[in-house]
C-alpha cells in the first residue's frame, strides 16, 4: 500500500486507476497512469504497489531529507529482465523534467539506487521513450474489454474457427463467421476480450488493425 496519501494536484492528471494487481493505484500523472496500465496488462507482472516506501538519506549538506520513489513492481520468476531479482523500483519521469531538475534528482536517484540493492531489488527509471510505447496503446485499447464478460456461445464459436484456421487476420476470421456485416460487429467485441485475456495471440507491438495477424499457439 502506498506510504501517504496523493494529494489532489491541479497542474497534473490525478486519479485511481482500475487494477486487480495493486490496491489503491493512484497516479499523479498521465505518465504514471500510462505505467500503471502497462504493467497491469503485463502477464508477467505479479502485482505492484504505488509509492510503497520513503528513503531516508542526507543530501550534501548534511540535512537529511526523504524521497518515495512512484512504484514497486513484482515480477513472476525471470520476468523482471533482471537476472538477480524479479522485484523493480521504479521511477517515473518526462525526460524534460530530468534534464531541467537533474541536480535536484540525482541524489534522490543515488539514495534509491543504495536502497533498491539493500532490499535485493533493482531501481530502473522509466521515461516517456520507455512508457509510451505501441504496447501501452494496445494496452489501453484491450484492457477494458476484460471488465465485460464474455458471451461463451461467442467464445466457442471464434475458438473453434481459430482452431480450424490457426492463423488469419482479425478481418478474415470475422468473415469466415458471418457475412453479415452487423453480425461480424456484434461478435468483434469477444474477439478482442480473447486477445486481452491473450488466448489469442497476436503481436502487441505493432498497431491494432483489422489486419492484425492472430494465431493461436501451439
Amino acid at each position: 500500500m502506498s506510504v501517504r496519501t496523493i494529494p489532489k494536484n491541479y497542474r497534473n492528471l490525478t486519479g485511481l486507476a482500475n487494477s486487480q494487481k495493486a490496491k489503491g493505484a493512484f497516479f499523479e500523472s498521465s505518465l504514471e497512469r500510462d505505467f500503471l496500465t502497462t504493467i497491469e496488462f503485463d502477464s508477467g507482472v505479479e502485482s505492484y504497489d504505488v509509492q510503497p516506501v520513503c528513503i531516508s538519506w542526507v543530501d550534501a549538506n548534511g540535512k537529511a531529507r526523504e524521497y518515495t520513489p512512484d512504484v514497486l513492481v513484482n515480477y513472476l520468476p525471470a520476468r523482471s529482465g533482471f537476472r538477480s531479482s524479479d522485484i523493480v523500483l521504479c521511477e517515473i519521469k518526462y525526460r524534460s523534467d530530468i534534464q531541467k531538475n537533474w541536480t535536484e534528482l540525482k541524489p534522490k536517484f543515488k539514495a534509491a539506487i543504495r536502497y533498491a540493492k539493500e532490499q535485493g531489488w533493482h531501481f530502473k527509471l522509466f521515461t516517456e521513450h520507455e512508457i509510451r510505447t505501441t504496447y501501452m496503446e494496445n494496452a489501453r485499447f484491450l484492457q477494458p474489454y476484460l471488465r465485460e464478460s464474455l458471451d461463451e456461445s461467442h467464445e466457442s464459436l471464434v475458438l473453434n474457427a481459430m482452431l480450424s484456421m490457426r492463423e488469419c487476420t482479425v478481418e478474415q476470421l470475422l468473415k469466415s463467421l458471418f457475412h453479415d456485416k452487423w453480425a461480424q460487429a456484434e461478435i468483434l467485441p469477444s474477439v478482442w476480450w480473447l486477445v486481452a485475456a491473450k488466448r489469442i495471440s497476436l503481436d502487441l507491438n505493432l498497431p491494432i488493425t483489422m489486419s492484425s495477424r492472430i494465431w493461436l499457439e501451439r
